[in-house]
């Protein structure tokens, strides 16, 4: 099992949680003091209050709510965000609105999880040909609906 140290910031109120016995992702929440309208489209950073310290081998991938999601239009900019293991600043979700009504983040809402997940580097080799496959260079939906 990964360990994950948290330091609190000052506004942050609500450390991550795991909402089920068999959740993979922990529960982010906006360390927010008013809360943040996002319009249609718009985009904007949502602090978490938290610093985070993660054991080598290990990254932090912060994905969207899914019910946020597909209720609200309320996702990330990056889809699935990475937190290396050797950045020490303040987690901040970057958040964007893209329904078409306005949304209303309030103060501590769960806006993000977080998965921790181990990996590897790769070691990069150049190669002159790479090995064929029956597959090939098809892609973007060639193996069908």
């Amino acid at each position: 099992m990964a360990i994950l140290k948290i330091e609190r910031l000052e506004h942050n109120r609500v450390l991550p949680e795991y909402k089920t016995e068999g959740a993979a992702g922990m529960d982010l929440c906006a360390a927010i003091s008013e809360p943040v309208t996002l319009k249609p489209l718009e985009r904007t950073l949502i602090p978490t209050g938290l610093k985070i310290e993660l054991e080598q081998g290990y990254e932090a991938q912060i994905r969207p709510r899914s019910g946020m999601s597909i209720k609200h239009g309320i996702t990330l900019i990056n889809c699935v965000g990475t937190i290396d293991e050797d950045y020490r600043g303040e987690v901040c979700i970057p958040v964007v609105n893209i329904s078409n009504e306005e949304y209303t983040i309030q103060p501590d809402e769960r806006i993000a999880q977080m998965v921790i997940s181990k990996y590897e580097q790769a070691k990069i080799e150049v190669v002159i040909k790479l090995s064929d496959t029956q597959r090939g260079s098809g892609g973007f939906g060639s193996t069908g609906k």
